[in-house]
């Protein structure tokens, strides 16, 4: 008998051990915060015609209270002024989603410009963040995901700068540890997005088609932009910058560029699937398509240690690194891209002495480039593969590799000059040197330089030679095979010690410490 009670009192000492952990649990369940907020809870319509603003920033600052967590917004249209972003906030854009920025009237509009640290040394647009459709500052551990849509249609590509007007669509200044993901941006104003002293930075499967810039990386460490799509013919598609904007020199360090697109089809119709080739005449700089991928010009703090690789350019201008403004632009490799209908050089390397800083700044410094297993068909060749220094300034160690290029040709009649200016304090772009005098390659003020596996395709007539050489100190050809245009030499020798040529076509090995002046 005393057996069966023993027996008893242990299964019902069990029986109430298991329900006090149930109800334990139970009660910590129903006492669990959420950590989603939806929107529409706290009073936003998404019917795209009643302002959403506060309804939106009310749903924030209730996600934030609570310790952080997804604002998330169901299917609907999300008209709306400025967003202001705390730490520990995702924004979760649901398929179906658009925030749309809402086109300022009389007093109300966006947040105003606040006041610049600094913006002396850079355009307006650097200088500001709060005057954006979303912002945010000094924030940790934030993300904008997707798959919904931003729409900057009430946003401005330029100017006037001031309140209530927007200008740029996402603008984060001094966080660190954010992410934007999946979602698309449209007509983003004068920015998609700018990131200034950002860290831990990651920019994953976006679809940008925008009006200005696309994305903007400035100041920023530890970056990594990912499997994007940025279509802006008015501006640069992907820009690594280093202003003077937070007040003092910082370098934008440790980036990658990986498996991304850049073009300049006319504004919406990459969006939309139609690539149109019909608004180039409206660049604001009459030059044609942006799109590029580019380092600059804002370049008081520099770059460092920057990896590109696996990214298509269409339609487009090429691929720029400059540095004008004092920064060090050092140990960048770039390799396995491919170009087509190249609006302007298919590389671009620049060391200028524009100065835009503080007084007593030092010239900068380009060095250590690898360029390799790059495609280009149907470049411009009317300012050909541009390395420029300037005098006493050269850009050193440089190597590129694995390169084919086809240049289409020049229209008919074109005067080409002779001489080319050195423009050493002027913006840095390509058309600003006029028609250089060789259709391949302009190499000038530059140490140690080595090509190697080069191939340079005509796609009709030229007159002009195909590489022209002028102040190098240590250069070397290593199976560089050249197109011959009519009536005109390969290669053009100004001022070159140390040259070195072996296995390249139509040249002949050559080793020679010192040529003044010679055609190949």
């Amino acid at each position: 008998m005393k057996k069966n009670n023993d027996f008893i009192n242990f299964f019902l000492f069990k029986y109430r051990f298991c329900f006090c952990i149930l109800l334990v649990s139970f009660n910590t369940l129903l006492a669990t915060p959420t950590t989603v907020f939806n929107v529409k809870e706290f009073g936003a319509k998404g019917d795209s015609s009643t302002l959403d603003t506060e309804a939106i920033n009310t749903t924030i600052a209730a996600a934030a209270k609570a310790g952080g967590g997804t604002v998330f917004f169901p299917a609907g249209t999300y008209l709306s002024f400025s967003i202001r972003l705390q730490s520990h906030i995702s924004l979760y854009l649901d398929q179906g989603a658009t925030i749309l920025a809402a086109t300022p009237s009389g007093a109300i509009g966006y947040d105003a410009p606040e006041t610049a640290v600094n913006d002396k040394y850079q355009d307006f647009g650097h200088s500001h963040w709060h005057n954006s459709l979303i912002w945010g500052e000094n924030l940790e551990d934030i993300s904008i995901l997707g798959p919904g849509i931003i729409d900057g249609k009430g946003l401005s590509r330029g100017g006037p700068y001031r309140a209530p007007i927007g200008n740029k669509a996402i603008a984060l200044k001094l966080c660190r540890n954010v992410i934007l993901k999946n979602f698309t941006i449209l007509y983003g104003g004068h920015f998609g997005i700018l990131a200034t002293g950002v860290d831990n930075l990651t920019i994953d499967n976006l679809k940008i088609d925008t009006n200005r810039d696309g994305i903007d990386i400035d100041c920023c460490k530890n970056v990594r932009i990912s499997n994007c799509s940025v279509n802006s013919p008015w501006d640069d598609g992907i820009c690594l910058k280093s202003s003077f904007a937070l007040g003092y020199a910082r370098p934008t360090e440790n980036v990658t560029i990986t498996n991304c697109s850049v073009s300049g089809f006319d504004r919406g119709t990459f969006y939309n699937g139609t690539y149109l080739r019909n608004d180039a005449h409206l660049v604001p700089d009459k030059e044609g398509p942006t799109g590029r991928i580019k380092f600059g010009t804002e370049s008081n703090g520099g770059f460092k240690n920057i990896s590109i690789s696996n990214c298509v350019f269409e339609y487009c201008r090429g691929l720029a690194l400059e540095t004008v403004d004092g920064g060090i632009l050092e140990d960048v490799t770039i390799t396995n891209i491919t170009m087509r209908d190249i609006i302007n050089s298919p590389i671009f390397l620049r060391l200028g002495a524009r100065m835009r800083g503080p007084e007593a700044t030092p010239v900068g410094v380009l060095r250590r480039i690898n360029i390799s297993n790059i495609n280009v068909y149907n470049a411009d060749s009317r300012f050909a593969t541009l390395i420029s220094g300037i005098p006493e300034h050269a850009i050193e160690d440089i190597r590129l590799s694995n390169i084919s290029i086809w240049y289409r040709p020049l229209e008919s009649e074109t005067k080409i000059p002779q001489e080319v200016p050195e423009y050493e304090k002027d913006y840095p772009e390509p058309q600003k040197f006029g028609i250089i005098p060789a259709y391949g390659f302009f190499i000038r003020h530059v140490k140690n330089i080595e090509l190697s596996n080069i191939n340079l395709y005509l796609l009709g007539n030229e007159t002009r030679p195909a590489i022209l050489l002028d102040d190098i100190n240590g250069i070397k050809f290593r199976n560089v095979t050249v197109a011959k245009g009519s009536n005109t030499a390969s290669l053009v020798i100004k001022n070159v010690s140390n040259l070195s040529v072996k296995d390249s076509k139509p040249l002949k090995d050559t080793d020679a410490k010192q040529i003044k002046a010679r055609n190949y």
